[in-house]
């Protein structure tokens, strides 16, 4: 079965979908792996890096995860959400954490993962602000697309204690959410700790063997 791993992680971020090897803002192809990924407003260069990873050692989500992901499933295929996803802090407080328009086009990449790929399996996760732009986002996808993501990984969820703890209008047994317990983010404030910064052990392990988990069910 092909799979496609949609990621997206943030603090408040954006990407104009790059992938592992081009920055083709249409290109999803049935890779066994596709990967979408919001990178977070301190660590601007997570795809950049991510591309490099035999001399990258970083310590945020983005590159954590998805070196476990390439590990896990070698033929994978890096999308980035970007265009009005612009990495701004500003958005953090809007009332849905995030923009409109960022929420938009992870929806749009979503669809267009089902337009062109509509037997492969999607999984997608989240960081901080990205939380919420793949959170949302899945919650108004229409029903036939929704369905074909099978999984999502949220770290420090920054609508944690709003939403109780879930994604709505989506199904509680493909979400898995890392929240810590002095992340006072996941706790309904914007107040930053260092705590949130800590989800390297959880991007390196249990996040991708959940998400794994979900493409081989």
């Amino acid at each position: 079965m092909h799979t496609s791993f949609i990621l997206s992680l943030l603090l408040t971020s954006a990407t104009a979908l790059p992938t592992a090897s081009s920055n083709d803002k249409g290109a999803v192809a049935a890779h066994d792996v596709n990967l979408l990924e919001a990178r977070d407003l301190l660590n601007r260069n997570d795809l950049e890096n991510v591309q490099n990873l035999a001399t990258f050692k970083g310590i945020t989500v983005g590159p954590i995860l998805v070196e476990a992901m390439q590990l896990a499933i070698p033929d994978i295929w890096i999308q980035g959400v970007g265009g009005p996803y612009t990495a701004d802090l500003a958005p953090n407080f809007l009332p849905e954490g995030t923009t409109d328009a960022s929420i938009d086009e992870a929806k749009r990449l979503f669809q267009m993962a089902y337009d062109k790929c509509p037997d492969t399996a999607v999984v997608t996760a989240g960081y901080s602000q990205g939380t919420v732009v793949v959170g949302y986002a899945l919650s108004e996808l229409d029903g036939a697309v929704q369905n074909q993501v099978v999984g999502a990984a949220l770290f420090g969820y920054t609508k944690n204690e709003q939403l109780g703890g879930r994604i709505p209008n989506y199904p509680t047994d493909r979400t898995k959410i890392f929240c810590l317990p002095t992340d006072l983010v996941c706790d309904g404030t914007l107040f930053i700790l260092p705590a949130h910064f800590l989800y390297g052990a959880d991007a390196a392990v249990p996040g991708p063997e959940f998400l794994v988990g979900q493409i081989n069910e």
